[in-house]
């Protein structure tokens, strides 16, 4: 740990580009200093749809830490099952059903300052999805990661559709790796599914 770091309280939120060559050791290093000592369960909620590119941060990087096969990390939200506005709802009820005592991690894609395009933001509290559409969605996280795809201010909707996939592919790729970090260093001998369904007698609703 450089002078610099022991400045920063483990509180504070950090913002790095995706292409940081730092960014998974400083990620790693702040996020671990959020995490309780002995929680019951690490919880990973991936939010988006894979309908808007942009938006398809969310199920990208649930699909891709599916990939790895974390050990200690539930994963909610993938390509085939992703989390989305219409089903949230069920999905949030269902996960602090079955994991009463968990930790949330909540991913999900955001707009920003141009100079902001490409940044992968961690911060404390709970994520506030479909804020940038003006969506009144359950907040949902103990923690969450946000990754900048796009500028915001004006059409919104249109400018998530029009997001560039080659840049929410790497930048999932980069936070599927650093969740991956993450789960290495949990101490838990059980190991879970690496992905976890909702069980539902029919099909949730379509996406709005």
């Amino acid at each position: 740990m450089n002078l610099m770091n022991r400045f920063i309280t483990k509180k504070e939120k950090l913002q790095l580009n995706y292409m940081n060559p730092d960014l998974l050791d400083k990620m790693n290093e702040r996020i671990i200093s959020w995490l309780p000592e002995m929680p019951k369960e690490y919880v990973v909620v991936c939010v988006g749809t894979d309908r808007s590119t942009g938006d398809a941060l969310g199920p990208l990087t649930g699909s891709y830490l599916s990939e790895l096969k974390p050990k200690h990390l539930h994963v909610y939200g993938t390509l085939p099952e992703p989390v989305h506005a219409t089903n949230m709802p069920d999905y949030i009820q269902h996960i602090h059903k079955q994991h009463q005592n968990g930790f949330i991690i909540a991913v999900d894609a955001s707009l920003g300052k141009a100079t902001s395009v490409g940044s992968i933001i961690a911060d404390v509290g709970s994520l506030n999805p479909g804020a940038a559409l003006n969506k009144n969605l359950p907040a949902i996280g103990d923690i969450h990661m946000t990754g900048v795809v796009n500028i915001s201010g004006f059409m919104e909707f249109t400018t998530l559709q029009n997001t560039r996939l080659s840049l929410v592919v790497d930048m999932a790729k980069r936070i599927a790796a650093l969740l991956e970090t993450i789960d290495q260093q949990l101490t838990y001998t059980t190991s879970f599914p690496a992905v976890v369904l909702l069980e539902r007698q029919q099909p949730l609703g379509e996406e709005m």
